[in-house]
Formats: C-alpha cells, structure tokens, sequence
C-alpha cells in the first residue's frame, strides 16, 4: 500500500491476525503516525459488524482520553471493506518483548513502568473508561521508560459477555491476563484492568504468568478458585514489600483489590525506593540525592522525592532557551536544579531565579486557567525537572499536598519581595503610629445627609 486515506505509508511495522500497522506520514499535521488496517472478512459477518462498530466508536474514546501515558488516536475511519486507525507514533518496544525470563528489564524500570500505567489507567476510569484487555502486547514503551498503554477503544466499546470479550474476539490475546469476573461475564469496573495489570506486573518480574496450565479449561480454573506464588517465590532478588501489592492488586475479592491506579501507584513507590536502596542504581540515586539537597525539597519524605523522580523528566538546556512564552497556554511547571534563567514580562525583565527556584508554578496552581503572564529563557546551561503535571495530578495525596505547599511557600515569599520593591517606589503613606489600633474600640459615626 502506498497510501491510506491521507496518509503515505513509509513502511509495515508489524501484522498480526486481524490488522496490520505501517509506519505513515500526516501530511496534514507533518507528523508520523502509526495506522493500524483492518479488513472486514466477508466469511464471517458477524465479526466484521462487531469490528466495525468498534472503529465507529474509537474516535468518541480518543477525545475522552489525554493523558502522557495514553496512546493518542488522531483520526478513526471506517470503509466498506476496510477500517483503519491514525494513532501516535511510538517509537520504542512493547513490553511483550520482555517477558521471557531470559529478557526481563531490571526490576526498577518494570516498576516505573507499571507506576506510569497505574496512573493512565486511574485517568482513563476519570472519563468512565475501562480498558479490559490490559496485556504486555498493549503497552508501548518509548524513550526513558515512557509508558504509552494502547488499544482503548478497542476494549471499551464490548459487551460484558464473555464470549463478546475483545480477548477472545479479536484472537490478539490470552485470557491468562483476564481478571475473574471477566471470565465469568460479571459486570466490570476498574478494578479488572488493576488485576489485568497486576497479572503483566507478575510476569515482568518473574518471566512467567501467576497462573499457568497445559489447556484453557484448566487455567480459568485456576484464576478462578487458586492464588498465585509470592513472586520473591519465583525471584529472591525482588524485596519482600512487592508480594503485598501483587497480592492486593490478584485479589479474587473486589472489595479487597485495589480501588483505583493512584492507590496501587502509591504502594509501588513506596517499595520502588527501597529497590533503589538495595540495587544502589547509579543514575536514579545520584538524581535522588540531587534533589534532597535543594532547599525546595527539604520537608519532602523519601518516599516523595523516589515518586517525584517518577513524575519527571530531566531537561539539560542550552542558554537562550525559551522554557515558557508569555501568551501561550500549558500546565508546564518544574524545579531548576542547576543554572539559572530570566522572568521577563513584556519584554522588561522582571528577575533572575537561580537553582532550587520552581518555575511555571503560577499556571499549574491557578485552578481554571493556564495561560502565561510571563517568558522565561535560559540564561547559562541549565538542569531543569520539568514535572509531568498530569502525571502528579494522579499521584498521591501526600506528594500533591506537599508540591502544593511547597509552591505556595515559594509564591508568598516572591510576593513579599516584590511588595517590598513596589513600596520603594511608592509614595510616603499614613504612619501607623500615629494611627487608632484596629479592635481597640474606636467607633464609626454615619455622616449627616
């Protein structure tokens, strides 16, 4: 194929039963873009309306869900014969390549990972979406271990039947990561995509699934009636406080299981630091160490910063580099761990803040709007942590409190200062010597008409 719809094919990235993926250029948008093709099978009418219906709804899903750690679909069309969907490009591995014992990723990236899902998963339930077919193929990794969880539509337009299952349906999966009450046809929640994830969580660690079986009848069985090992069972390697989440997150009980992705999140965190402290990883724990010494982060618990680092890219800047436009509209915020950089409003400088200073901190708390008021560029090379806003705004409530105050604090103390400049230049006031003490029973009189 050369072309589908508007977009030029530059090559096949993959194909499987159902669909094939190329690699396509936007013209429109100038972008690449991956574009999955499904042709309806004229030896199965049932599966081609099913198939169709779900491409017609695809779109609705796609501008429900914005998040970083969500695949983002363009564009969703359904021909006669065919249906194709436009979808980010990612440029990276699914996690499928990483199952296998013999290919496991360290134990800190799996968990930084599965962080990222827990959070993607917890926004998607915000919009009244369900995954339902959480699986290692269905999650994208691009550069710096950005989580990308694909196929949403895909599991959110099925009938809750089993036999109506995307799984078993569309032939691309297993239902070895299905949860109990999605095999039995029970109405979900999003407590299934938890157990789902639990059940990718599992196998990355140990390389292989928490339930397994020589037939099908025998493994629904099981994830039905049997729990699954302790994966330090399975790896000595792995610290004891993962068998916890693993447990909660596999639980047969809804009312036991995970209520939401920030919960899950918040517990991988806490034993994600004590990874770090027994794996000494170079990178994450000079950075950690980094950001225990600025000032910002004083009153931050451990657990807080190891979940900040979570939440955040490190950007290296060149000077004359335009962090933030005055005018433009974002939610970018971060700390400045080394250089510096100028606050300018109209063209008119307005300050130097140097390392340790947030920046962007003021359209990330407004709570309706997110336009800028001021530009912010690079002075010297500077070291900045820009947080991922709606990847905190999905962490816990102990992190998010803490940011909020520790934003606060900065802004005050930046208000004070400038009401002390602005005084400077004004003109003499009242002394209040010289002037009645508030409360201290004076009276107002109503002047004569």
């Amino acid at each position: 194929m050369e072309t589908i719809g508007r977009y030029r094919v530059i090559r096949e990235l993959g194909k499987g039963a159902t669909a094939t993926v190329y690699l396509c250029h936007d013209p429109d948008a100038d972008r690449r873009v991956a574009v999955k093709v499904i042709r309806f099978g004229q030896d199965c009418a049932a599966m081609s309306r099913r198939m169709r219906k779900l491409f017609q709804n695809e779109r609705m899903v796609s501008t429900r869900l914005d998040h970083p750690n969500i695949v983002r679909v363009f564009d969703a069309v359904v021909e006669e014969e065919f249906a194709y969907l436009a979808m980010e490009f990612v440029d990276g591995f699914s996690l499928e390549q990483h199952c296998r014992i013999d290919k496991l990723l360290p134990m800190h990236r799996v968990t930084g990972i599965i962080f990222k899902c827990c959070m993607a998963l917890d926004a998607a339930y915000r919009q009244g979406i369900i995954h339902r077919d959480i699986k290692p193929a269905n999650i994208m990794v691009a550069a710096d271990d950005e989580a990308k969880i694909a196929d949403f539509g895909l599991a959110l337009n099925m009938n809750k039947d089993m036999d109506r299952d995307s799984t078993f349906i569309m032939g691309v999966g297993s239902p070895a990561y299905m949860s109990p009450e999605q095999i039995k046809g029970y109405p979900l929640n999003q407590k299934t995509d938890l157990y789902s994830l639990g059940v990718v969580m599992f196998q990355l660690l140990t390389g292989r699934l928490p339930f397994r079986a020589n037939n099908q009848a025998t493994l629904v069985y099981k994830i039905i009636n049997t729990d699954a090992p302790p994966v330090t069972s399975l790896n000595p390697n792995l610290p004891e406080g993962l068998n916890a989440i693993l447990r909660k997150a596999l639980e047969k009980d809804l009312y036991s299981r995970y209520r939401n992705g920030a919960e899950m999140a918040k517990d991988i965190s806490a034993v994600r630091y004590q990874m770090f402290e027994e794996d000494q990883t170079e990178q994450d724990t000079r950075r950690f160490e980094q950001l225990r010494r600025i000032q910002f982060f004083t009153e931050f618990e451990n657990i807080e910063l190891w979940e900040v680092l979570r939440v955040s890219v490190w950007r290296e800047l060149a000077p004359n580099v335009a962090l933030i436009r005055e005018g433009s509209n974002s939610k970018l915020f971060g700390i400045i761990i080394s250089g510096a950089v100028e606050v300018s409003i109209g063209g008119k400088s307005l300050c130097r803040l140097a390392a340790g200073e947030p920046v962007g901190e003021v359209a990330f708390l407004h709570p309706s709007s997110d336009q800028r008021h001021a530009s912010v560029v690079t002075l010297e090379p500077t070291l900045f942590l820009e947080v991922n806003a709606a990847a905190l705004s999905l962490s816990s409530e102990e992190l998010l409190e803490r940011m909020r105050n520790a934003l606060l604090e900065r802004m005050i103390q930046r208000l004070r200062t400038v009401n002390k400049i602005a005084a400077a230049l004004g003109e003499k006031a009242l002394d209040p010597a010289r002037s009645s003490q508030y409360g201290s029973g004076f009276t107002l009189e109503l002047a004569p008409d």
